[in-house]
């Protein structure tokens, strides 16, 4: 059962993780893709094949960035089913922690000329790489994908049945206040996906 909870716990991370990147994706779409256009009077489309082959990245891009919009669905709907709950009894504001994930990662891997498949493989690498770095040191939850959402992170304490937590992340869509019940879902030892309870 421990097994269990521990594999699902971790694929919860890979999903916010593909969310997190959802804006690079976007960037990759509009960096790569190739619509031929003419306007001459002897003008004809190409071809889907021949379209399809100069836009391999970006059609991956998009692959990407849908999967993440599933992912986000799956995401709310796992909370809805949350009847746990607690009490805020402290909290900051740690929404610092999504420009620090912008700047460090989504800013330079853009930078790359995707247009040779060297560096779409280097890419490909660097992503998996920061993938398991950010769930290893527990940083998946610095996600811009998510500020542009609307979703806000808080660093807490709560008062829950079992007693008191201290300094623990706390990711939702919410504006939350000291008093306020909410009701969570934890992610992590320290992340909790959290909305009130109404």
């Amino acid at each position: 059962m421990r097994a269990i909870k521990q594999i699902s716990s971790t694929w919860d991370k890979i999903e916010l993780y593909v969310i997190s990147l959802w804006l690079l994706f976007l960037l990759i779409i509009i960096a790569t893709v190739q619509i031929p256009i003419y306007f001459g009077k002897d003008a004809e489309f190409i071809g889907t094949k021949k379209l399809i082959s100069l836009n391999i990245v970006p059609l991956l891009a998009f692959l990407m960035l849908a999967l993440g919009a599933f992912f986000l669905s799956r995401f709310k709907y796992k909370l809805k089913g949350s009847k746990k709950t607690f009490t805020i009894t402290n909290i900051q504001n740690g929404n610092y922690e999504h420009l620090t994930f912008l700047t460090t990662y989504i800013v330079p891997l853009i930078s790359l000329n995707l247009g040779e498949i060297r560096n779409v493989i280097i890419l490909f690498l660097l992503l998996i790489a920061i993938g398991g770095i950010c769930i290893k040191t527990h940083m998946f939850y610095a996600n811009p994908t998510l500020a542009l959402l609307g979703f806000h992170i808080y660093i807490v304490s709560g008062g829950f049945r079992t007693g008191e937590r201290d300094n623990f992340i706390v990711v939702t869509r919410d504006q939350i206040s000291l008093g306020d019940i909410v009701k969570y879902r934890r992610l992590d030892e320290k992340i909790y996906y959290a909305r009130l309870a109404k």
